[in-house]
């Protein structure tokens, strides 16, 4: 019997594995809106863009299979959450057997997105434990949780992120992880860091409202209080908010150009404000978030994603990822 041409190639040919979860274009704000929200869809790109990360990166990152862990699980299907996790947990379990981690930001973005995740699950994982002890090493000094500093806010440009990311692992871990002396020691610090270090920018002081609501006593309620209202100023007419009106970032250009503050709404930013804003104790009957939640059920893209442009470089917009997770999360509080 003769093979055809075609047979023969599949034969001979390997399987490409990114096939099961074919990588999106890279982001444009040319790309046409969806006619209709859909879960579904918004699922899709996540799974394409984290899964594809992680095995072509091999390693976590806090624009994409970070925030990814923390929003995947609350549409349907796991296939592409039970992969990432499954890798970060074998990487956790290497670093027992000698390997060593990436460094100190590495452990702390690995121990939140297993921690948050954990909590959903309701048990913390014996590898989300080695973890955070490895995060909270009692040495590493209370101000100084070398993050990385690659000048590419707002993720990884500063330490203060990785305070209250560190803050934000410690509250959401399930099993009391929070009452051990490790986490009790280490929460001590971080209060002292952050009563000495006021928030740089409106996004920061959005992280720590939002560690605040998991770890008491990292602001106090006058303090969540305006930074709530510093949030609410910032919300646009059509209802969402911008990324560059979060911080005075530039631009990674050779003049250094400045991110327009007024610059049209976009997922991340409204995304995260409206996702922290609930977690702070907003309600979704409330007329911002009401108004932000129709803001994000209109702007999702054909792709499934919510656009964001990168407050860096135009080459790949990866602060889309991250600000297509927090719309999720934003739109799965402000609909219960």
């Amino acid at each position: 019997m003769r093979l055809s041409l075609l047979a023969l190639v599949l034969l001979v040919a390997p399987v490409r594995a990114d096939d099961d979860y074919p990588e999106p274009e890279i982001p444009s704000p040319d790309e046409p809106f969806a006619k209709a929200y859909s879960a579904a869809k918004a699922g899709e790109y996540l799974d394409a863009v984290a899964v594809n990360w992680t095995r072509d990166r091999k390693c976590v990152t806090c624009h994409t299979n970070m925030p990814y862990l923390t929003a995947r699980p609350l549409l349907r299907g796991d296939a592409g959450v039970t992969e990432v996790r499954e890798f970060l947990i074998k990487d956790v379990e290497s670093w027992g057997a000698g390997k060593k981690p990436r460094g100190p930001a590495y452990v702390v973005a690995t121990a939140f997105a297993l921690a948050v995740h954990d909590a959903r699950r309701g048990e913390l994982h014996p590898a989300t434990r080695a973890a955070l002890d490895r995060m909270l090493d009692p040495n590493r000094k209370p101000r100084e949780w070398n993050w990385l500093k690659c000048d590419w806010p707002p993720l990884e440009h500063d330490d203060y992120y990785g305070a209250t990311l560190a803050a934000l692992a410690i509250g959401y871990a399930p099993g009391d992880y929070a009452k051990t002396p490790k986490a009790r020691a280490a929460i001590e610090k971080l209060k002292g860091y952050f009563k000495a270090v006021p928030p740089p920018d409106l996004h920061h002081s959005a992280m720590l409202l939002w560690a605040s609501t998991k770890v008491p006593g990292l602001m106090t309620a006058d303090q969540q209080q305006k930074a709530v209202a510093a949030l609410l100023a910032k919300q646009r007419k059509d209802g969402g908010w911008s990324l560059p009106s979060l911080g005075a970032y530039l631009r990674r250009d050779k003049e250094k150009t400045p991110n327009d503050p007024n610059a049209e709404s976009d997922g991340y930013g409204t995304g995260f404000v409206t996702f922290v804003l609930l977690q702070a104790g907003a309600k979704p009957t409330d007329a911002p978030v009401a108004r932000a939640a129709k803001w994000l059920k209109a702007n999702q893209r054909e792709s499934g994603r919510w656009y964001t442009r990168s407050l860096n470089t135009d080459k790949a917009h990866y602060i889309t990822n991250a600000g297509t997770a927090f719309c999720v999360l934003a739109l799965a509080e402000a609909t219960k």
